[in-house]
């Protein structure tokens, strides 16, 4: 896979989460470079799934209308079960990342499949440990891509939009 350069943010709410995303749109940045990876398991039934029929999308869960409205903006959606951290839904182009890095035998000694995926862009193990803990946590994750002007714009949108942490990972001679 090809590294790229990333901004990746934590929020600890999904209301947090969403204002980042909102600000992506009212911006006008290519939301095709954003994913959003959190878990949704609090329910009282204990069920999450989702399913695509055509172009609808149905959430059921405690979020289900948090994933809902973004599956219409984000490219790319799937639920993975992934060991120690538990059933994630990912939105936006990471989903194709994870399947790549999978496809490929990519899982690294001690990185989950999520892990690869990000390990595969070039975002390096150490923040990768960080972003799992935080999704273990019930934390929700953003990842913008693109080229350094893209990163440098997500950053500052992300800074303003009450992140727990904001990090910054650029591709050795990207631009």
């Amino acid at each position: 896979m090809q590294k790229m350069n990333t901004a990746v943010a934590v929020y600890s709410t999904h209301p947090q989460a969403e204002e980042a995303l909102r600000a992506f749109q009212s911006t006008g940045f290519d939301m095709k470079k954003l994913s959003i990876v959190g878990k949704d398991y609090h329910t009282e039934e204990h069920v999450i799934g989702f399913y695509n029929a055509g172009d609808r999308m149905k959430f059921w869960g405690k979020r289900g209308a948090f994933w809902g409205t973004f599956w219409g903006m984000l490219f790319g959606s799937a639920l993975f079960l992934i060991p120690g951290v538990g059933h994630l839904i990912v939105l936006g182009p990471l989903v194709g990342w994870i399947v790549g890095a999978l496809g490929e035998g990519a899982v690294i000694g001690g990185l989950t499949a999520l892990g690869a995926g990000l390990y595969s862009i070039g975002i390096p193990k150490d923040s990768i440990l960080k972003y799992e803990t935080a999704l273990k946590a019930d934390q929700f994750v953003v990842v913008a891509h693109g080229s350094m002007d893209d990163v440098t714009t997500a950053k500052r949108i992300l800074e303003r939009t009450g992140a727990l942490s904001v990090d910054e990972h650029r591709a050795a001679g990207a631009t």
